[in-house]
Protein backbone atom coordinates (compact mmCIF):
# COMPACT_ATOMS: atom_id res chain seq x y z
CA UNK A 1 0.00 0.00 0.00
CA UNK A 2 1.41 3.70 -0.73
CA UNK A 3 -0.82 6.46 0.71
CA UNK A 4 -0.64 10.24 0.87
CA UNK A 5 -2.94 12.70 2.18
CA UNK A 6 -4.96 16.30 1.22
CA UNK A 7 -5.90 18.63 3.59
CA UNK A 8 -8.41 20.88 2.97
CA UNK A 9 -11.42 23.76 3.99
CA UNK A 10 -14.47 24.07 2.39
CA UNK A 11 -17.06 26.72 2.30
CA UNK A 12 -20.50 27.16 0.55
CA UNK A 13 -20.08 30.46 -0.08
CA UNK A 14 -17.37 29.83 -2.40
CA UNK A 15 -18.17 31.34 -5.76
CA UNK A 16 -21.35 32.84 -4.00
CA UNK A 17 -19.41 35.86 -1.77
CA UNK A 18 -16.05 35.62 -3.22
CA UNK A 19 -13.06 37.71 -1.71
CA UNK A 20 -10.98 40.38 -3.49
CA UNK A 21 -9.07 38.85 -6.86
CA UNK A 22 -5.56 38.52 -4.81
CA UNK A 23 -7.39 36.42 -2.39
CA UNK A 24 -9.42 34.33 -4.65
CA UNK A 25 -5.62 33.77 -6.97
CA UNK A 26 -3.84 32.45 -3.87
CA UNK A 27 -6.80 29.94 -2.94
CA UNK A 28 -7.19 28.87 -6.52
CA UNK A 29 -3.08 28.23 -6.82
CA UNK A 30 -3.11 26.23 -3.63
CA UNK A 31 -6.09 24.38 -4.78
CA UNK A 32 -4.36 23.86 -8.41
CA UNK A 33 -1.53 22.89 -6.44
CA UNK A 34 -3.52 20.12 -4.79
CA UNK A 35 -4.96 19.24 -7.97
CA UNK A 36 -1.93 18.36 -9.47
CA UNK A 37 -0.54 16.65 -6.30
CA UNK A 38 -3.63 14.30 -6.71
CA UNK A 39 -3.26 13.80 -10.30
CA UNK A 40 0.75 12.88 -9.62
CA UNK A 41 -0.14 10.00 -7.00
CA UNK A 42 -2.97 8.94 -9.01
CA UNK A 43 -5.31 7.00 -6.01
CA UNK A 44 -6.95 3.94 -6.19
CA UNK A 45 -9.04 4.87 -3.16
CA UNK A 46 -9.74 7.88 -1.62
CA UNK A 47 -11.41 7.91 2.37
CA UNK A 48 -12.62 10.63 2.24
CA UNK A 49 -13.36 12.66 6.38
CA UNK A 50 -15.80 14.66 6.10
CA UNK A 51 -18.65 16.64 8.78
CA UNK A 52 -22.14 16.83 8.60
CA UNK A 53 -24.25 19.99 8.71
CA UNK A 54 -27.70 18.70 9.48
CA UNK A 55 -28.39 17.62 6.06
CA UNK A 56 -27.81 13.66 6.82
CA UNK A 57 -26.80 12.73 10.83
CA UNK A 58 -29.89 14.04 13.19
CA UNK A 59 -30.16 14.54 17.21
CA UNK A 60 -32.39 11.28 16.44
CA UNK A 61 -29.35 9.49 16.36
CA UNK A 62 -26.36 11.08 16.35
CA UNK A 63 -22.71 9.01 16.37
CA UNK A 64 -19.53 10.79 16.92
CA UNK A 65 -18.07 8.54 13.50
CA UNK A 66 -19.71 6.88 10.99
CA UNK A 67 -18.44 5.00 7.41
CA UNK A 68 -20.48 4.30 4.54
CA UNK A 69 -20.93 1.26 2.49
CA UNK A 70 -23.06 3.90 0.22
CA UNK A 71 -23.78 7.32 0.31
CA UNK A 72 -25.63 9.98 -1.48
CA UNK A 73 -25.22 13.88 -1.96
CA UNK A 74 -28.15 15.60 -1.37
CA UNK A 75 -26.90 18.78 -3.34
CA UNK A 76 -27.08 21.86 -1.09
CA UNK A 77 -25.51 24.83 -1.80
CA UNK A 78 -25.65 24.18 -5.62
CA UNK A 79 -23.23 20.95 -5.02
CA UNK A 80 -23.39 17.68 -7.06
CA UNK A 81 -26.23 15.59 -5.75
CA UNK A 82 -26.84 11.82 -6.68
CA UNK A 83 -24.58 8.98 -5.81
CA UNK A 84 -21.11 8.75 -4.67
CA UNK A 85 -18.72 6.07 -5.68
CA UNK A 86 -18.18 4.06 -2.88
CA UNK A 87 -16.04 0.94 -3.14
CA UNK A 88 -18.43 -1.14 -1.06
CA UNK A 89 -15.89 -3.91 -0.72
CA UNK A 90 -13.34 -1.41 0.81
CA UNK A 91 -15.23 0.06 2.93
CA UNK A 92 -16.61 -3.47 4.37
CA UNK A 93 -12.49 -4.21 4.99
CA UNK A 94 -12.03 -0.54 6.62
CA UNK A 95 -15.16 -1.44 8.63
CA UNK A 96 -14.40 -4.31 10.30
CA UNK A 97 -10.11 -3.25 10.56
CA UNK A 98 -11.21 -0.95 12.60
CA UNK A 99 -13.73 -2.88 14.61
CA UNK A 100 -10.83 -5.36 15.16
CA UNK A 101 -8.90 -2.28 16.33
CA UNK A 102 -11.02 -1.86 19.14
CA UNK A 103 -13.06 1.41 17.82
CA UNK A 104 -16.65 0.74 18.31
CA UNK A 105 -17.58 2.30 14.45
CA UNK A 106 -21.13 2.89 13.23
CA UNK A 107 -21.59 1.90 9.39
CA UNK A 108 -24.68 3.03 7.31
CA UNK A 109 -25.58 1.37 4.23
CA UNK A 110 -27.12 4.48 2.80
CA UNK A 111 -25.44 7.40 4.16
CA UNK A 112 -26.59 11.11 2.94
CA UNK A 113 -24.05 13.47 2.68
CA UNK A 114 -23.94 17.33 2.12
CA UNK A 115 -21.33 19.59 0.10
CA UNK A 116 -19.18 19.13 3.47
CA UNK A 117 -18.34 15.66 1.17
CA UNK A 118 -19.02 16.88 -2.39
CA UNK A 119 -16.61 20.56 -2.42
CA UNK A 120 -13.37 18.16 -2.11
CA UNK A 121 -14.84 15.93 -4.46
CA UNK A 122 -15.45 18.17 -6.99
CA UNK A 123 -12.44 20.65 -6.51
CA UNK A 124 -10.17 17.95 -6.80
CA UNK A 125 -11.48 15.50 -9.18
CA UNK A 126 -14.51 17.05 -10.63
CA UNK A 127 -17.18 15.20 -9.30
CA UNK A 128 -18.34 12.95 -6.57
CA UNK A 129 -18.47 9.78 -8.89
CA UNK A 130 -15.09 9.86 -10.45
CA UNK A 131 -13.33 8.14 -7.77
CA UNK A 132 -13.53 5.01 -5.77
CA UNK A 133 -13.96 6.54 -2.12
CA UNK A 134 -15.07 5.51 1.64
CA UNK A 135 -16.94 8.62 2.84
CA UNK A 136 -16.18 8.61 6.95
CA UNK A 137 -18.80 10.70 8.92
CA UNK A 138 -17.19 12.93 11.79
CA UNK A 139 -19.13 15.18 14.04
CA UNK A 140 -17.75 18.48 13.83
CA UNK A 141 -21.62 20.21 15.28
CA UNK A 142 -23.61 18.46 17.34
CA UNK A 143 -23.03 18.51 20.86
CA UNK A 144 -22.06 16.69 22.69
CA UNK A 145 -18.73 16.42 21.67
CA UNK A 146 -16.06 13.46 22.74
CA UNK A 147 -12.49 13.40 22.79
CA UNK A 148 -10.67 14.38 20.54
CA UNK A 149 -8.21 11.56 21.34
CA UNK A 150 -10.90 9.15 20.28
CA UNK A 151 -10.88 10.90 16.61
CA UNK A 152 -7.32 10.31 16.30
CA UNK A 153 -7.89 6.71 17.23
CA UNK A 154 -10.35 5.83 14.45
CA UNK A 155 -7.68 7.75 12.13
CA UNK A 156 -5.25 5.28 13.50
CA UNK A 157 -7.15 2.04 13.12
CA UNK A 158 -8.54 3.23 9.58
CA UNK A 159 -4.73 3.94 7.82
CA UNK A 160 -3.75 0.20 9.73
CA UNK A 161 -6.61 -1.08 8.47
CA UNK A 162 -5.96 0.21 4.78
CA UNK A 163 -2.77 -1.66 4.76
CA UNK A 164 -4.68 -4.57 4.21
CA UNK A 165 -6.55 -3.37 1.16
CA UNK A 166 -2.60 -2.84 -1.19
CA UNK A 167 -3.82 0.12 -3.26
CA UNK A 168 -2.93 3.24 -3.52
CA UNK A 169 -5.20 5.26 -1.09
CA UNK A 170 -5.70 8.75 -0.73
CA UNK A 171 -6.49 10.10 2.77
CA UNK A 172 -8.38 13.14 2.68
CA UNK A 173 -10.27 15.68 4.77
CA UNK A 174 -12.75 18.52 4.46
CA UNK A 175 -13.22 20.91 7.14
CA UNK A 176 -11.79 24.10 9.44
CA UNK A 177 -9.91 25.94 10.58
CA UNK A 178 -11.39 28.37 12.32
CA UNK A 179 -15.13 29.31 11.80
CA UNK A 180 -18.37 29.95 13.20
CA UNK A 181 -20.81 29.99 10.91
CA UNK A 182 -24.71 30.42 11.35
CA UNK A 183 -25.48 26.68 12.11
CA UNK A 184 -28.48 25.58 14.01
CA UNK A 185 -28.12 24.69 17.30
CA UNK A 186 -30.77 22.15 19.54
CA UNK A 187 -30.12 23.86 23.00
CA UNK A 188 -32.59 26.38 23.19
CA UNK A 189 -34.17 25.94 19.67
CA UNK A 190 -37.70 26.65 18.86
CA UNK A 191 -39.77 23.56 18.27
CA UNK A 192 -39.96 23.86 15.26
CA UNK A 193 -36.36 23.57 14.51
CA UNK A 194 -35.34 21.68 17.66
CA UNK A 195 -37.96 19.01 15.62
CA UNK A 196 -36.21 19.21 13.07
CA UNK A 197 -32.98 18.94 14.01
CA UNK A 198 -34.22 15.67 16.13
CA UNK A 199 -35.97 13.78 13.47
CA UNK A 200 -34.38 15.19 10.38
CA UNK A 201 -37.09 17.00 8.10
CA UNK A 202 -35.49 17.99 5.03
CA UNK A 203 -36.82 21.10 3.89
CA UNK A 204 -38.39 21.91 0.67
CA UNK A 205 -36.71 23.39 -1.60
CA UNK A 206 -37.99 26.85 -0.86
CA UNK A 207 -37.23 26.61 2.67
CA UNK A 208 -33.68 25.25 1.54
CA UNK A 209 -33.25 28.69 -0.64
CA UNK A 210 -34.33 30.67 2.34
CA UNK A 211 -31.60 29.02 4.46
CA UNK A 212 -29.22 29.12 1.96
CA UNK A 213 -29.52 32.85 0.98
CA UNK A 214 -29.10 33.33 5.09
CA UNK A 215 -25.66 32.02 5.18
CA UNK A 216 -24.78 34.07 2.21
CA UNK A 217 -26.04 37.22 3.88
CA UNK A 218 -24.23 36.08 6.59
CA UNK A 219 -20.84 35.92 4.84
CA UNK A 220 -21.58 39.67 3.96
CA UNK A 221 -22.25 40.89 6.94
CA UNK A 222 -19.09 39.00 8.29
CA UNK A 223 -17.08 40.29 5.95
CA UNK A 224 -18.69 43.60 6.65
CA UNK A 225 -17.55 43.32 9.99
CA UNK A 226 -21.41 43.47 11.66
CA UNK A 227 -21.74 40.38 13.28
CA UNK A 228 -21.65 38.56 16.12
CA UNK A 229 -19.70 35.62 14.98
CA UNK A 230 -16.62 34.54 16.52
CA UNK A 231 -13.79 36.40 14.30
CA UNK A 232 -11.28 33.92 12.87
CA UNK A 233 -8.54 33.36 14.56
CA UNK A 234 -5.03 32.93 12.15
CA UNK A 235 -2.73 32.53 15.39
CA UNK A 236 -4.85 29.52 16.30
CA UNK A 237 -5.44 27.65 12.82
CA UNK A 238 -1.85 28.19 12.20
CA UNK A 239 -1.00 26.45 16.02
CA UNK A 240 -2.97 23.48 14.47
CA UNK A 241 -1.40 23.59 11.13
CA UNK A 242 2.41 23.67 13.38
CA UNK A 243 0.72 20.14 15.29
CA UNK A 244 -0.04 18.63 11.79
CA UNK A 245 3.20 19.56 10.24
CA UNK A 246 5.39 18.75 12.95
CA UNK A 247 3.83 15.19 13.33
CA UNK A 248 2.81 15.47 17.14
CA UNK A 249 -0.33 14.00 16.55
CA UNK A 250 -0.45 12.90 20.21
CA UNK A 251 -0.54 16.39 21.25
CA UNK A 252 -4.36 17.00 19.83
CA UNK A 253 -5.10 14.88 22.94
CA UNK A 254 -4.94 17.32 25.32
CA UNK A 255 -7.23 20.14 22.80
CA UNK A 256 -10.34 20.45 24.96
CA UNK A 257 -13.92 20.62 23.07
CA UNK A 258 -14.26 24.01 25.29
CA UNK A 259 -11.00 25.32 23.99
CA UNK A 260 -11.38 24.58 20.34
CA UNK A 261 -14.86 26.35 20.72
CA UNK A 262 -12.94 29.86 22.32
CA UNK A 263 -10.26 29.79 20.16
CA UNK A 264 -11.89 28.64 16.55
CA UNK A 265 -15.48 28.85 16.56
CA UNK A 266 -18.68 26.79 16.93
CA UNK A 267 -17.43 24.82 13.88
CA UNK A 268 -14.25 24.77 14.67
CA UNK A 269 -14.31 20.69 15.39
CA UNK A 270 -14.77 20.19 11.89
CA UNK A 271 -10.94 20.41 12.26
CA UNK A 272 -11.30 16.56 13.29
CA UNK A 273 -11.55 15.07 10.25
CA UNK A 274 -7.58 16.50 9.45
CA UNK A 275 -7.09 14.46 12.90
CA UNK A 276 -8.39 11.68 11.82
CA UNK A 277 -6.84 12.27 7.91
CA UNK A 278 -3.15 12.97 9.06
CA UNK A 279 -3.77 9.76 12.28
CA UNK A 280 -4.43 7.75 9.30
CA UNK A 281 -1.47 8.90 7.05
CA UNK A 282 0.55 8.40 10.26
CA UNK A 283 -0.04 4.61 11.18
CA UNK A 284 2.53 3.35 9.23
CA UNK A 285 5.32 5.78 10.17
CA UNK A 286 6.39 9.63 10.24
CA UNK A 287 5.54 11.79 7.48
CA UNK A 288 6.05 15.20 5.69
CA UNK A 289 3.89 18.15 4.89
CA UNK A 290 4.79 18.56 1.24
CA UNK A 291 2.80 21.88 0.86
CA UNK A 292 0.83 24.33 3.64
CA UNK A 293 -1.27 27.08 2.63
CA UNK A 294 -3.55 29.73 4.45
CA UNK A 295 -5.77 32.47 4.01
CA UNK A 296 -8.37 33.86 6.68
CA UNK A 297 -11.08 34.36 4.32
CA UNK A 298 -14.03 36.52 6.63
CA UNK A 299 -16.12 36.46 3.11
CA UNK A 300 -16.31 32.60 3.54
CA UNK A 301 -16.60 32.84 6.97
CA UNK A 302 -13.56 30.17 7.21
CA UNK A 303 -10.00 30.01 7.97
CA UNK A 304 -9.05 28.92 4.39
CA UNK A 305 -6.05 25.97 4.44
CA UNK A 306 -4.81 23.41 1.95
CA UNK A 307 -1.96 20.99 2.65
CA UNK A 308 -0.61 17.89 1.15
CA UNK A 309 1.58 15.06 2.86
CA UNK A 310 3.42 11.63 2.05
CA UNK A 311 5.09 9.35 4.21
CA UNK A 312 8.82 9.76 4.10
CA UNK A 313 9.70 6.35 3.40
CA UNK A 314 7.74 6.64 0.22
Amino acid sequence: MTTALVALSHSPLIGKNDPAPGVLARVDTAVEGARAFVRDFDPELVVLYAPDHYNGFFYKEMPPFCLATEARAVGDFGSQAGPLSVDATAAKILAQGVLDRGIDLTVSARMIVDHGFVQPLEVLFGGVDRVPVVPIFVNGVATPLGPVSRIRALGTAVGEAAAALDKRVLFLASGGLSHDPPVPILDGAPPRVADALIEGHLPTPEQRARGEERVIQAGRDYAAGSTTMIPLNPTWDNRVLDTFESGSLADVDRWTVEWMSTEGGGSSHEVRTWIAAYASLAATGPYTMKSRFYEPVPEWIAGFSVTTAVPRHQ
